[in-house]
């Protein structure tokens, strides 16, 4: 990765970033309407508008559709792909690794490690608020222990290879554990599981959905002052301390947002693989900077936006069926990732 002076951004063109993130609100907010009008009932777009208006609609179950399932649907996939996609911004910062992110390094397995906990060994926690709590509270604990323990390998291995490949290792070890659980589980529970793990946006009822957006609100401001840092860490660790760095606070920092926003949307829609990864080395390549001044508004909306695309595939407008959402993110993000790698093997 190249070095750069982190008041003075790379930039293939003086201002394109910013015109190019201007440029990314209309179209999020068009696959927004997208995601409200398509699906197995096509709605008209001139009908959805005017249900989100308040005004009257031709059919009554038009608005049941949009307000009661698709809306609280979307707005969770708005979320969980800003969220997803400013860890892994954060992570590769961290790691200066391009390939670091939520899932690569086991962070995701930690959340459903944590998240498994909860639902297989039997909590028996009244429903409503305190179940949230309680499997949202798992899945960020376990995404953090998975977190803190990277960062202190990450301290002894300079091999950012070697380091990925022990987030692997590590990752394949916790979801083991997980299997273990499955074992000694009833079928209910067994089955839930299974399903949670295919990664979905629609459990997220309009109960649910404050405390979900609640807590991304807050690790996305947060991630709003961490530019300056992440472009100093660009620079190497000895530089950056120099340059008046507290190293320390920041890889806590790091720990403590990166797995709140991991952690948060793996509890809610499952361990979603791959956009973590992808959106950041895509945003790279679309802004033509490594600025996270620039990146972190950035991610936040190509992951928001690559997120209500997937959900739009997954669910085949038009017709009764439903693709787990993780094969829809591998679809999209595999490719990306498959670019990097070969973009990294031809420099050397």
């Amino acid at each position: 990765m190249k070095r750069i002076n982190p008041r003075r951004p790379l930039l293939s063109k003086p201002g394109r970033p910013y015109w190019a993130i201007l440029a990314l609100v209309p179209l999020v907010l068009a696959l927004l309407l997208a995601s409200l009008a398509l699906g197995s009932v096509p709605i008209p777009l001139g009908e959805v508008l005017s249900i989100l208006q308040g005004g009257e609609t031709s059919n009554p179950a038009w608005r049941t559709i949009v307000l009661q399932f698709r809306f609280p649907r979307a707005l969770t996939a708005l979320a969980a792909g800003a969220a997803l996609g400013l860890s892994g911004l954060q992570l590769q910062a961290l790691f200066r690794n391009p390939l670091a992110g939520p899932s690569l390094l086991g962070i995701n397995a930690g959340a459903s490690l944590g998240a498994a906990l909860v639902v297989l060994m039997g909590a028996r926690i009244p429903p409503g608020w305190l179940t949230q709590l309680g499997v949202v509270g798992a899945a960020n604990l376990g995404a953090g222990a998975t977190m803190a323990i990277v960062v202190l390998v990450a301290q002894r291995l300079r091999n950012p290879l070697a380091l990925l490949l022990f987030g692997l290792m590590f990752g394949y070890t916790v979801s083991a554990i997980v299997t273990v659980l499955l074992h000694f589980s009833s079928l209910e529970q067994t089955q839930a599981y299974v399903v949670w793990t295919f990664g979905s946006f629609a459990g997220v009822t309009w109960e649910r959905l404050p405390l979900l957006l609640g807590l991304v609100v807050i690790g996305i401001g947060a991630s709003g002052f961490l530019g300056r840092s992440l472009n100093l860490l660009l620079l190497g660790e000895d530089q950056a301390v120099g340059l008046g760095l507290n190293l320390k606070q920041l890889r806590v920092g790091l720990i403590i947002l990166a797995s709140l926003l991991a952690g948060t949307v793996t509890a809610y829609c499952g361990p979603i693989a791959f956009i973590g990864v992808a959106v950041p080395h895509l945003c790279r390549q679309l802004f033509r900077t490594v600025d996270h001044r620039l990146l972190t508004p950035g991610v936040a909306l190509v992951g928001a936006g690559l997120a209500l695309l997937a959900d739009g595939i997954a669910q085949l407008p038009g017709s009764q069926s439903l693709l787990p959402l993780n094969a829809v993110t591998a679809l999209l993000g595999g490719p990306i990732i498959a670019s990097l790698i070969l973009q990294q093997s031809r420099r050397r």
